[in-house]
């Protein structure tokens, strides 16, 4: 018994310090980023391979691979409309920043695919570990997620809606791979379809604030 509430604190606290280090991340000016991101980094790194026996599959594997790929084709349905609904109403826009469009969109499939491990491995494996029920465990997990995403009025309710979906689909497939891909063609659609002044090229926390504060004192935003 005493191993096993040993157990449940230490992913509690795992979790706590995780998440606090995200949100630091997060809300700390991009100058100061770097110490801070790499800490959280290597804390999720080393908490998650640690705990590796206890999430087996991860969901970086085969398994459900192939039962999971209606996920994928479902995405594209979603950007294809989206993208239609965008042009159409003169919305659409090309991506932020400077790096080619095939390096951006590798960069942010990457970077969702880092999204859903931690959304799934570290985070809703670890609420369920700590005995809450499927539907709570979801529901907590879907609220950090989207709290993350705070102040973007965009992305906070689509990243409640999405970490709801997905967090559901990854306990009935256990697999990440379509999860990332189809977080990155939405989240692509997003950058691509939604107003610059609305969505802030997809920045959250400090960088959602500063583009603001650099948008009231006439700096010039425009993409590059």
């Amino acid at each position: 018994m005493r191993a096993f509430f040993s157990s449940r604190s230490w992913d509690l606290a795992e979790l706590i310090i995780a998440y606090g280090l995200i949100l630091a991340v997060i809300w700390t000016p991009d100058h100061e980023q770097s110490a801070l991101y790499w800490s959280a980094f290597v804390w999720i790194a080393i908490t998650a391979w640690l705990r590796r026996n206890q999430t087996r599959p991860i969901g970086l594997g085969l398994h459900g691979l192939w039962r999971s790929l209606w996920i994928v084709s479902s995405a594209v349905v979603l950007f294809l409309i989206g993208i239609g609904i965008a042009d159409h109403v003169h919305s659409l826009h090309h991506l932020y920043g400077p790096l080619p469009v095939v390096e951006h969109i590798a960069e942010y499939s990457l970077w969702a695919l880092m999204q859903q491990f931690i959304l799934q491995v570290y985070v809703l494996l670890r609420l369920l570990r700590l005995g809450l029920r499927r539907a709570p465990a979801i529901a907590i997990a879907s609220l950090m997620f989207a709290i993350a995403h705070i102040p973007n009025p965009v992305l906070v309710p689509a990243a409640l809606i999405w970490a709801a979906i997905c967090c559901w689909l990854y306990l009935k497939y256990r697999n990440l791979y379509p999860l990332a891909v189809a977080h990155a063609m939405l989240g692509m659609c997003i950058a691509l379809c939604v107003p610059n002044p609305i969505n802030h090229h997809m920045r959250v926390g400090w960088g959602y604030v500063h583009y603001q504060h650099r948008n009231r004192t006439g700096l010039e935003l425009t993409d590059r």
